[in-house]
């Protein structure tokens, strides 16, 4: 699957709220439609970054784990 990526955030080695606070700022920067790329190492990510869409007008366009790395494409709403 190949999504086209505006801006790509690297939180690796970050723990929570870290991963997410950092992708809300980097989202702040983006126009609206825009897509954001986070990859994350943090478990907890998986759960934080589904609540926080689904309290927002983002939306996760994919998600991916290989190993102990997150990955998730994210359209600012």
């Amino acid at each position: 699957m190949e999504i086209d990526v505006d801006l790509e955030l690297d939180a690796s080695g970050l723990m929570c709220p870290l991963p997410l606070l950092k992708a809300k700022l980097a989202l702040n920067s983006l126009q609206p439609q825009q897509v954001l790329k986070v990859i994350a190492t943090d478990p907890g990510s998986e759960r934080d970054f589904h609540v926080f869409v689904q309290q927002s007008r983002h939306n996760i366009l994919a998600f991916s784990k290989e190993d102990a790395v997150y990955s998730y494409w994210i359209r600012k709403g």
